[in-house]
């Protein structure tokens, strides 16, 4: 995959990212996964740098965190909104070799390797090779991406699954990526493997505004981006947009995404 092959690669993706991160959510992750103050903390693929950030207060005082995103455009948005004592952003491609960056107590990667269906194991080697000896690594992905539903129209349901096979066939996009992260952890001999899952997306009833848009956002240019031709619409990809932007303000729909936190521990 390179950078152009980012499937959700759009003018919001910033606003998206930023939106939809959840700090109580991602603190119970990382303090499960053993974080403390202290800690040198690598944030790989940190996007606009909202988890960086509050990564950094966790591991405060005494800790540092750096944040690594392939996107130039990303790390001068972090640089502008989430700078702070302790805290660096570099450009960096999590498949190559990043040695310049030092080594960590502690590095997470969460909603990265969704996007690498061939090259994560490789990724997860590279970065573990930045670990100090007894040092954490924390992978997080979803499972089941965008395919739990209850109430889907028939052809929304239809168009979903030629997406997301369209998406594997065409890009390098894994919607299953969640249940494979302890295998990487366990090929590569770490230890004090620990695995947690729990529900990321779970919505019913009335959908709140940032979930609205998130959602929105990621279906419409997942799909857009995906090369499929949306046959069951009479008009394409505009009735694909229009029943599901439907469908998730219904508020009888049921939606649900688990995500599976795993986390070892570098036995070097």
């Amino acid at each position: 995959m390179t950078f152009s092959n980012y499937i959700m690669e759009d003018k919001d993706e910033i606003q998206r990212l930023d939106l939809k991160t959840d700090l109580h959510a991602l603190e119970k992750q990382i303090t499960w996964a053993g974080l403390k103050p202290g800690m040198t903390v690598a944030d790989m693929g940190c996007g606009p740098g909202k988890t960086t950030f509050h990564l950094n207060r966790l591991v405060s005082p005494g800790g540092t965190v750096t944040g690594v995103d392939i996107s130039q455009e990303r790390i001068d948005y972090a640089k502008t909104r989430y700078m702070g004592t302790g805290i660096r952003y570099c450009l960096g491609d999590l498949r190559k070799p990043m040695p310049h960056l030092g080594t960590f107590d502690f590095i997470f990667l969460r909603f990265v390797l969704e996007f690498y269906r061939t090259g994560a194991a490789e990724i997860v080697a590279n970065l573990a090779s930045l670990l100090n000896p007894d040092g954490i690594l924390c992978l997080a992905d979803l499972d089941h991406n965008c395919l739990s539903h209850y109430g889907l129209p028939l052809k929304l349901e239809n168009a979903l699954m030629g997406v997301m096979t369209s998406l594997e066939k065409n890009t390098a996009f894994d919607p299953y990526a969640g249940r494979k992260l302890y295998a990487h952890l366990y090929d590569l001999g770490f230890e004090d493997i620990r695995v947690k899952v729990s529900p990321h997306h779970l919505i019913y009833g009335k959908i709140g505004e940032n979930e609205a848009f998130n959602w929105r956002k990621k279906i419409e240019t997942a799909a857009k981006n995906s090369g499929y031709d949306f046959s069951e619409f009479d008009n394409g990809y505009e009735g694909f947009r229009k029943i599901s932007r439907e469908f998730f303000t219904n508020p009888r729909r049921f939606t649900y995404t688990p995500i599976i936190c795993c986390r070892g521990r570098n036995p070097r």
